[in-house]
């Protein structure tokens, strides 16, 4: 499902009515009918509520005047409010209210202080509040009357629902301008934009679905939009899904090299090693330092181990770098950087493994602090995905956390691009960028998931699904709406504050049973 911004969503609009034929009026009672069904499935009892509706001048109002008429049709009674005047509303806008006008419905116009502050009383005693007064055109900051009306809604006990966006926000950034209208739930129209997914604009929108208005998918088969929000019928379609073939042995499900693991960090490779199992792979081999070994060995039966030559610290020497290109000759995929730490050896090992590296590799954790000395030795190399949070891919970029975090979606495109690389930027939102540009937001996942180990997890699904699919962005996507997924799962059982690394990857079946064929 792709994720528009204002211009896009225009040109969406502007192709369904004058290439396709569909008129916009059609659109708008779509757009209000779907909004209509939505309120009652949410408050079979709307009969009783008391409603307000705040509509403005143009399309945004048009669609609180069709969710009025479908109130009042089914035996509602809503205030209706118009921040304007009649005179002033224009097309397929202008036809609604007719609608409504003709229907004797009375509609109460705001035009200034002295009429806001003769209706306010009676929107702040409703149960349920529409904002249909800006929409995705609007840009700027809701000043002088407008901030007071604004506060003054955020304040009202009333429910509140936001048609296709909050007012205030804007559909082409997630950054806010305060005040914007603090929805408790959002109808958007045919795509989610910008400030539906990310924060703090996201902490506006509160819970939000999407409408089905009637446009086309090929219309949103555009290449130039290139934010995709990770969709349950996406991930459904996998082939990690199909049941297997009676007949089939360990060899059809791959074999993945896990390289981690120092002493007083083999915690770290073990859970890698057992993820890589959970999401089905057949077989993973853990390459840990010598003295790591016997720990790593003994903490699971189903991880088979690899020595390699350590430094006096107990971490991962460049002297191994040979054995160790050697024994990953023949495994379908790498999962590198689990618990190795960065010391110089170590670091040097990474840069040279990944300079020679040929089959497709997942580098987390300190592998990515090691890139960050020599960020150029990732360029070229389509085999490679990275999957920083937002503090090691600022270490490679040389730029802060909060740098990343609010231009996420650019910086992410950007590397992905220029390196011509896959990268994962962990968080809240989850970012997948390729090579050739696309953006992938997940909407999986849950604060309780900022625990030790996570990362771990997630870099041995992805290693798991990699060995099996050989499709490193279809692994990506899947490995990290289902890792979001199994922490969701878990922190159903358990609590966000409870959940650790290990309940996420125990959860992972049920996870992965939700979509069995």
């Amino acid at each position: 499902m792709k994720i528009l911004n204002s211009s896009q969503m225009r040109e969406v609009d502007r192709k369904a009515i004058n290439e396709l034929g569909i008129p916009g009026v059609v659109l708008m009672e779509n757009a209000g009918r779907f909004a209509f069904e939505e309120i009652v499935r949410r408050f079979p009892d709307f009969r009783e509520k008391k409603i307000s509706i705040l509509c403005g001048k143009g399309n945004n109002g048009g669609d609180g005047f069709v969710i009025a008429r479908h109130l009042i049709n089914n035996g509602s009674n809503p205030n209706v409010y118009l921040f304007g005047n009649e005179v002033d509303v224009k097309g397929d806008a202008r036809i609604n209210l007719s609608i409504l006008l003709k229907m004797g419905v009375s509609i109460k116009t705001i035009n200034g202080e002295e009429d806001w502050e003769r209706f306010k009383e009676e929107i702040k005693d409703s149960d349920i509040i529409i904002d249909s007064i800006f929409g995705t055109g609007f840009q700027g900051r809701l000043e002088g009357l407008w901030e007071k009306i604004f506060s003054d809604i955020n304040s009202f006990r009333g429910f509140k629902i936001a048609i296709d966006i909050p007012s205030g926000l804007s559909s082409d950034t997630f950054m806010v301008k305060e005040p914007s209208f603090n929805a408790d739930l959002t109808i958007t129209m045919a795509a989610p934009k910008i400030p539906h997914i990310f924060p703090p604009a996201s902490e506006k929108v509160g819970e939000f679905v999407v409408a089905d208005i009637g446009i086309p998918e090929s219309l949103f088969e555009n290449p130039s939009y290139f934010l995709e929000l990770i969709t349950e019928k996406r991930i459904s379609k996998s082939k990690i899904f199909k049941k297997r073939k009676r007949d089939s042995h360990k060899g059809d499900y791959g074999h993945v090299l896990v390289i981690g693991g120092s002493i007083g960090k083999t915690g770290a490779a073990v859970l890698a090693g057992l993820s890589v199992l959970k999401a089905g792979a057949a077989l993973v081999t853990v390459a840990t330092p010598k003295s790591c070994l016997p720990i790593i060995a003994s903490s699971a039966p189903e991880l088979m181990t690899f020595p390699l030559e350590e430094t006096e610290d107990g971490t991962i020497s460049l002297n191994s770098l040979q054995s160790a290109l050697k024994f990953a000759e023949d495994k379908d995929a790498v999962v590198l950087g689990p618990g190795i730490t960065t010391n110089p050896s170590t670091v040097e090992f990474v840069l040279e493994f990944i300079k020679n590296i040929q089959i497709p590799t997942i580098v987390d954790a300190d592998g990515i602090n090691s890139i960050a000395t020599f960020p150029s030795v990732v360029r070229g190399k389509s085999n490679i995905a990275l999957t920083p949070h937002p503090g090691e891919l600022g270490r490679v970029l040389k730029i802060t956390p909060r740098d990343i975090l609010n231009n996420r979606v650019e910086i992410v495109r950007h590397f992905a691009m220029e390196n011509y690389c896959y990268i994962v930027l962990k968080g809240w939102r989850t970012l997948i960028s390729e090579p050739k540009g696309a953006v992938y937001v997940n909407p999986t996942g849950n604060p309780g998931m900022a625990t030790g180990g996570s990362g771990d997890v997630l870099s041995g699904i992805l290693g798991g699904f990699l060995a099996q699919t050989g499709d490193i962005l279809e692994s990506l996507i899947l490995g990290v709406y289902l890792h979001g997924l199994s922490g969701d799962i878990g922190a159903g059982k358990k609590g966000e504050i409870s959940l650790t690394a290990m309940d996420i990857l125990e959860n992972l079946p049920n996870a992965i049973g939700r979509f069995l064929q």
